[in-house]
């Protein structure tokens, strides 16, 4: 039975309110010198696992995308992000945070979501300088097909 100082600690990793769990494989992609690094660590330890990145050879339980403005177009790199994962399985798109550089407004994201077929579950802070969007695939999806 964990101690009341380790559930404290649980309480206060940003990966366990995201909802991630041991075992679950997370793939990031878009990491930059501005990502959160307390969350990234958070997600390892909740998880268990090394996050992996673009070359991982497998399907992920989850995509971590990190994405700006500046990135590109988001509709593109949901339906990138879509092939990485398991049917069912979600991603977390981070964005920066209101007046922060490369902030991405909510409607773009809610119409790339619909776009692609995502559906966008919950939106929340996840660190001090990124808001994040859960977004889930149908249950039905197949990866690796295009």
């Amino acid at each position: 039975m964990p101690s009341t100082a380790d559930h404290a600690e649980q309480q206060d990793n940003p990966a366990m309110r995201l909802g991630f769990g041991p075992g679950q494989v997370v793939r990031e992609v878009g990491h930059g010198d501005d990502v959160d690094q307390d969350l990234r660590e958070g997600i390892e330890e909740v998880t268990g696992l090394e996050l992996v990145d673009e070359d991982h050879d497998d399907v992920a339980d989850f995509v971590l995308l990190w994405f700006r403005s500046g990135d590109g177009d988001l509709i593109n790199a949901l339906v990138d992000a879509i092939e990485l994962i398991d049917g069912g399985g979600e991603i977390w798109l981070c964005t920066p945070k209101t007046g922060r550089d490369g902030y991405i407004e909510p409607n773009e994201i809610n119409e790339a979501a619909q776009t692609t077929g995502l559906s966008q579950t919950r939106s929340m802070a996840v660190a001090r300088d990124w808001s994040g969007a859960r977004l889930t695939t149908p249950k039905s999806a197949k990866s690796g097909k295009r």
